[in-house]
């Protein structure tokens, strides 16, 4: 009975320490965007004029990129960590760093642009509260943009449930910061967001250019201070809302790394995720599922900083003892044992499909991404057509073409831990992709079987 009281005890002080902090609000920001748009190198250059990037460092991220005839990605290089990604000069992984503005301490996921990493930048999506994306305002690049990853990514973001956006219109100074671009640009996009679900309240356009650093930290150009008198980019980050954090629900943490952490101190096999829920203090006992295993959280680093204990809402990593590192898996989650998160192989859903190359009919096989986790699913049943208020329009439909709202009923090859949306929103949010393409994304409504 004393090491269970012992135990509510050191729960209970954490929870008093987690109401009384009145500390900087943490938020997750991805920053998402076309192949080419620009991403790490604005995000790069911004971490730089921060003072994140030692003077030295940055000299030799310059002479390398210079040698290998990429001068232009020397700000990139920040983030873009992996050899790959350097000779190639595209993101692949999701860089996470960490900043921090006037009144937020931001968690920066720079996720890959190219549709190739499309799974990639969902993963870091599903991680976020609030999002960036980075529009190419050159001719055409633009243009081309909007056809092709702009608009998934803005689609994505939104169907993972981020409600607040930045768009960031960079390399205007190619257009000698030309407020008629800008303009036109604002109302094209922002056109296709309010159709995509985004609140043009919560929308935000600011002009920058990435590699010239104008308009990230400040403003000098009198091109541009002519016409434009708003927030520069980090003003605008610093003004997003921080998102409600769900520390009363049981503990969730999802797994989107699993790695071997060799750190002094708190080394051992690690894991790298989300916490969506709860919270988490060394020495807790956590359940793996699906696996439904056991492990203590030795050590816990936010931000890179080891920390007695973790809360909802924070992009946090682990190290455990108790599991073998080949048992974790990207797309795992660890949950509190005394309310262990539903393992899933069949549930009903409400979906809206986006633009289909073919129709999709009952039996028709697609990617499930659902936070960290991807699966191959099944059609089970079409069950209904729903009208915008979610009544029912047509009962038993045949197939689901373009723009549909939707409830189906879903299989998966192997069991997934979700969430009901009425109980935890991001846990019961998801995509479904076919031949490399996102052709819905849906809610969770009820789970029919379950482990």
């Amino acid at each position: 009975v004393s090491t269970q009281s012992t135990g509510q005890k050191r729960r209970a002080e954490i929870m008093q320490k987690i109401e009384q902090d009145t500390g900087k609000k943490t938020i997750n920001l991805v920053v998402i965007g076309h192949v080419d748009a620009g991403k790490s190198t604005t995000m790069g250059h911004l971490l730089y004029k921060l003072g994140q990037v030692p003077e030295k460092l940055m000299r030799k991220y310059e002479k390398e990129s210079q040698n290998q005839g990429k001068g232009s990605f020397s700000y990139a290089w920040v983030l873009d960590e992996h050899e790959e990604e350097r000779s190639r000069g595209v993101t692949i992984d999701v860089a996470v760093t960490q900043f921090e503005t006037n009144s937020k301490k931001v968690t920066l996921l720079d996720a890959p642009g190219h549709s190739d990493f499309i799974p990639n930048m969902i993963s870091g999506a599903a991680q976020a509260d609030v999002a960036l994306l980075m529009i190419d305002s050159e001719k055409n690049s633009f243009e081309s943009g909007l056809s092709g990853q702009t608009k998934e990514h803005a689609l994505l973001a939104r169907s993972l449930g981020v409600t607040q956006l930045i768009v960031a219109v960079n390399k205007l100074d190619l257009s000698q910061w030309s407020k008629e671009r800008f303009e036109f640009i604002n109302e094209k996009l922002g056109l296709f967001l309010k159709k995509s679900g985004f609140d043009p309240k919560n929308t935000w356009f600011v002009p920058v250019s990435g590699l010239l650093g104008e308009n990230l930290i400040d403003r000098k150009d009198p091109k541009l201070c002519a016409w434009y008198q708003g927030d520069t980019l980090l003003e605008r980050i610093d003004k997003f809302l921080p998102s409600d954090r769900l520390t009363q629900k049981p503990m969730r943490l999802c797994i989107s790394d699993v790695y071997k952490d060799t750190s002094q101190g708190a080394g051992g096999n690690a894991v790298g995720g989300k916490l969506e829920s709860g919270f988490i203090s060394r020495g807790d006992k956590l359940l793996l599922a699906p696996l439904k295993e056991i492990c203590t959280v030795k050590g816990i680093k936010v931000q890179n900083e080891l920390r007695e204990y973790a809360v909802a809402g924070d992009s946090v990593d682990i190290t455990t003892t108790g599991l073998d590192l080949n048992q974790m898996q990207i797309g795992n989650v660890l949950c509190d044992p005394e309310y262990p998160i539903p393992i899933v192989t069949l549930f009903r859903a409400q979906i809206m499909t986006f633009t289909l190359a073919v129709p999709i009919i009952r039996g028709h096989k697609l990617s499930l991404y659902i936070h960290a986790a991807r699966e191959v699913a099944t059609i089970k049943k079409l069950i209904a057509l729903l009208d915008k208020t979610g009544a029912v329009q047509k009962a038993r439909p045949r197939a689901l073409g373009d723009n549909m709202k939707v409830e189906v009923e879903i299989e998966v090859q192997q069991p997934v831990c979700l969430e009901l949306f009425s109980e935890y929103k991001q846990l019961a949010r998801f995509t479904l992709r076919d031949e490399a393409v996102t052709v819905a994304a849906g809610v969770v409504t009820q789970l029919l079987k379950q482990q």
